[in-house]
């Protein structure tokens, strides 16, 4: 089944492709915006660029419930082998969870996370929402239930394989990588996956694109 793919082009041949893998779960709508902008920088400076939906996100007609984290790795993997040209991966957050199946020209993430705290931060607000809705529930009440059935976290269905492997998943070494966090000594900007509702930096947009494409420079794409 063919998911929804958001591609910019440049006017002639693109230096390379940019695969931006987005994080995931409520996290990836926070950051939408702003990686869109970085696409658009991306695509002025003379590279294509591809934000693609895999099963389960955004307009996909599968049911998140059904997707784990090997299905989205593997689908990522299928993007990037039917792209012309190199293609560097750009992952942020969660998504540096699922980039290392792909054979990628090089990889560049942004703040990784691991699988284990993504899913406490999920539960988390699962039971905050429990207790303003007059039910009592705890993690472990939850861990408990996750290894039989799906279980609703901020809004995503998720089933036992995905919170499973959740709990276990870091990210994985790839090369040639640059891992970069956000900050003084890293990208400025702020982490907008932290805010409650979307938003939009365009410096830090700007600042994404010109960190990639610096890097692409280093790992012999000009």
């Amino acid at each position: 089944m063919a998911e929804h793919r958001l591609r910019i082009d440049p006017a002639g041949t693109p230096r390379a492709t940019i695969v931006i893998v987005p994080p995931l779960f409520e996290e990836a709508n926070r950051t939408r915006r702003t990686l869109v902008l970085a696409m658009r920088a991306l695509v002025a400076n003379g590279f294509a660029a591809l934000l693609p939906d895999l099963p389960g996100q955004n307009e996909s007609l599968v049911p998140l419930v059904e997707v784990d984290l090997d299905r989205w790795q593997d689908a990522l993997a299928e993007v990037i082998a039917g792209n012309d040209g190199p293609a560097i991966i750009a992952s942020v957050r969660g998504g540096t969870l699922i980039d290392h199946k792909a054979k990628a020209a090089a990889w560049w993430r942004l703040a990784p996370v691991g699988g284990a705290s993504l899913l406490r931060t999920l539960m988390r607000a699962r039971v905050s929402a429990d207790r303003e809705a007059g039910v009592t529930s705890s993690l472990e009440d939850l861990q408990a239930a996750a290894r039989s059935e799906a279980l609703l976290l901020a809004g995503n269905a998720l089933s036992p394989a995905m919170i499973a492997g959740l709990g276990t998943a870091e990210a994985q070494p790839v090369a040639p990588l640059r891992s970069i966090g956000i900050g003084a000594d890293g990208i400025a900007g702020t982490p907008l996956w932290l805010r409650a509702e979307p938003g939009e930096d365009a410096a830090m947009a700007r600042a994404i694109a010109a960190d990639i494409a610096a890097w692409s420079k280093s790992c012999g794409i000009s």
